[in-house]
């Protein structure tokens, strides 16, 4: 397995399939995707888990951490987080954050991520905000 930078349009089909499979493929679609930094996870040629992350000023925003359904629990999404955290500590970035579904919240939690409890629902959805301060 191994971790690469990636286009946006390289997100969308695991967005789509693994997170929003009821909507139609255009939901998955970001207006900011062209100013993100997007990473995958491959295994072998496969691309097999996906993440977006949005700077602003000193703070990471990560959105749509996914990974295929046949590859889930094996801890790929857990070195993705880790990629994109130590990537934070290196450009000097003070907060990451993300708008996690209330049900992943503990996996949120291992990384020392805190629930701000800011929640909101999204197309049927629960979200909460958690971040962590480097």
């Amino acid at each position: 397995m191994n971790i690469k930078a990636i286009e946006a349009s390289q997100t969308w089909q695991i967005r789509h399939e693994v997170m929003w499979p009821d909507q139609p493929f255009e939901f998955v679609k970001l207006e900011e995707d062209n100013a993100g930094l997007h990473f995958g996870v491959f295994d072998r040629e496969k691309l097999v888990s996906i993440v977006s992350c949005f700077i602003v000023n000193d703070e990471m925003q990560f959105r749509k951490l996914a990974t295929l359904e046949d590859f889930q629990g094996k801890g790929i999404a857990s070195k993705l987080l880790e990629y994109i955290l130590k990537l934070a500590k290196e450009k000097d970035l003070k907060k990451v954050w993300c708008n996690a579904r209330t049900n992943k919240k503990s996996f949120y939690e291992k990384f020392k991520m805190i629930d701000t409890n800011k929640t909101f629902t999204k197309s049927g959805q629960e979200f909460t905000i958690m971040e962590i301060l480097l």
